[in-house]
């Protein structure tokens, strides 16, 4: 992290935000051309060296971006699904082979077959219309899944009319924003994204940071592979999400909410875009919201292709034009965040359930779920599943009854699921009946509950196979900041490539290592969190993977 350049980045601001500039250049040539870098170094006043370094660092703003037309997503769940290849063949009929790119995951997990053409994302029946002999200039880009709750349902009824709001906001208002942090942390509501960090205790370091200025940052670049619930919420749900970032605004005192959303969605994009505008119309944004002294903004930033975009500090980079490295905390965000100034990150889901407690209370949202895992849940289930989707349970409910009764069992036999994108567990489909679904069940049975998406391994798919396929995400998406991960994840794919395709064993304990060095010496959950779906692996599926290791696995 460079506080100069952090400082520099903040003179403009998200006014005329650095980050977004480099984005919107790119799109004509697919990269940032050197004659635009070395205007953009002068005006920024941050060097040529940043501007470069930024910009060849995400996958659609780098120079290898050039001239592709149409993008094959490469998720976990296309993956083992089987369809890309197909996919890749039919699209070879219509594009040069060095026009077709890959994107990391689409949110398309529920039937698979996904790609992205001229600003649209495809899958399904429209990439079989196209495999039919259709147009692809005809195809439609839309998509239907189930959607259905069991409990209470918080995040998947249809949400407050305008009116219904702008009462909520007078009653919201009428509160002072420590009575109203009090409702947040007695709800006991924990991140969403993963971590399961109590956003009580993060509005409450963010409130009790002096400053001129505040923000609240939404991270809607929903990244894991496998998950679509962010998506969901952001494209049917997206008024929930925006009341969210004004809740938090008003509880910390910030009056800018910035909404950072994958390029990944660019339907997510345009119905935010047009939410932001439903609600100013409305007067529940801007100067002296509902006569009072309160003010909130928001300002939408299009992500470029970036997973490590998903750690709170890099992510911070990013938006500050800066190359998204992990920054070493402290200091956290709360207390020095986007351009220095505190800031809130939290992901969709987390800041989706804010209109919930302030309409009910805390104690309405506490006695929901269990004592230490609060609320509910969506879960997204891929195309395995009879009835693929988006549901919310209350935490606390078993996995087998998503699996079974909201999921309608599997359409193929399935050996594992693997939960909560690239960095969650990678559980064996007979333990499902020994896991609820909240943080402390997942904890207790050494697997992570993360994001709650479930990615199904089909009995046919090699273990060894899908273990290089998460160390070359992970090699790919490094931030490249420490050791560990930049060269441990390499080093994973290498041996397991080589034992695939020769006659060598892996030495056991160097593996081992390897595994253990990744998990204790990388700065945030990316190196440091892919050990453990390779644990889980090696301890449930040890049969099948020991003739790829010298000693048994």
């Amino acid at each position: 992290m460079s506080k100069n350049l952090t400082a520099l980045s903040g003179r403009k601001g998200l006014t005329d935000n650095l980050f977004e500039t480099i984005g919107n250049l790119t799109e004509a040539e697919g990269f940032l051309n050197n004659k635009d870098a070395a205007r953009l170094a002068e005006e920024y006043l941050v060097g040529d060296a940043a501007v470069y370094g930024a910009s060849t660092f995400y996958d659609f703003t780098r120079p290898e971006n050039k001239g592709k037309k149409v993008y094959v997503c490469n998720g976990s769940a296309c993956l083992v699904a089987g369809t890309q290849d197909k996919l890749k063949a039919e699209l070879g009929q219509h594009f040069k082979a060095e026009e077709i790119g890959e994107m990391t995951c689409l949110g398309r997990c529920h039937e698979n077959s996904a790609f992205h053409y001229d600003g649209h994302n495809y899958s399904g029946q429209s990439t079989a219309k196209l495999q039919l002999g259709g147009n692809i200039a005809e195809l439609e880009f839309g998509d239907t899944y189930n959607v259905q709750a069991i409990g209470a349902g918080i995040l998947t009824k249809p949400f407050a009319s305008l009116d219904e709001i702008r009462d909520d906001f007078k009653k919201m208002l009428a509160a002072t924003p420590e009575d109203l942090l009090a409702q947040i942390k007695a709800s006991g509501l924990r991140g969403r994204g993963g971590a399961g960090f109590p956003i009580g205790i993060k509005l409450e370091g963010c409130r009790k940071a002096e400053s001129d200025q505040k923000y609240i940052v939404c991270n809607a670049d929903e990244g894991d592979p496998g998950s679509y619930s962010d998506r969901y919420l952001l494209e049917q749900q997206p008024i929930a999400v925006l009341v969210g970032l004004i809740i938090a605004g008003y509880v910390t005192g910030a009056d800018r909410g910035v909404m950072y959303i994958r390029y990944e969605y660019p339907e997510s994009i345009e119905i935010i875009k047009q939410a932001i505008a439903d609600l100013a119309a409305a007067g529940l944004t801007g100067t002296g919201i509902l006569g009072s002294d309160f003010n909130f903004e928001f300002k939408v930033i299009e992500a470029r292709g970036a997973y490590i975009c998903g750690e709170e500090t890099a992510l911070l980079a990013s938006i500050e034009g800066q190359r998204p490295e992990v920054r070493v905390r402290p200091p956290y965000p709360v207390n020095y965040g986007l351009f220095g100034k505190p800031t809130i990150v939290n992901n969709v889901e987390t800041l989706a359930n804010l209109h919930f407690i302030l309409k009910n209370g805390g104690e309405a949202f506490a006695k929901i779920g269990t004592s230490k895992s609060s609320g509910t849940k969506l879960i997204s289930l891929d195309s395995a599943f009879n009835c693929p989707g988006i549901y919310e349970v209350d935490m606390g409910t078993p996995l087998a009854t998503v699996v079974e009764e909201l999921g309608g069992g599997f359409k193929r036999p399935v050996k594992a699921l693997h939960i909560g994108g690239p960095l969650g567990g990678l559980v064996p489909v007979e333990k499902m009946f020994d896991l609820t679904v909240d943080f402390e069940s997942f904890a207790q049975n050494s697997f992570l509950l993360g994001h709650a998406s479930i990615v199904s391994l089909p009995e046919e798919y090699p273990m060894v196979a899908y273990l290089e396929h998460l160390f070359a995400f992970t090699a790919h998406e490094s931030c490249g900041k420490c050791f560990p991960c930049r060269i441990g994840s390499v080093r994973g794919k290498e041996l397991l490539q080589k034992a695939q395709t020769s006659d060598y064993k892996i030495d056991n304990e160097l593996f081992t290592d390897l595994l253990d060095t990744m998990k204790k010496g990388s700065l945030c959950a990316l190196g440091g969190g892919i050990p453990l779906p390779v644990m889980n692996a090696m301890a449930h599926f040890g049969g099948e993977l020991s003739a790829y290791f010298k000693e048994k696995v």
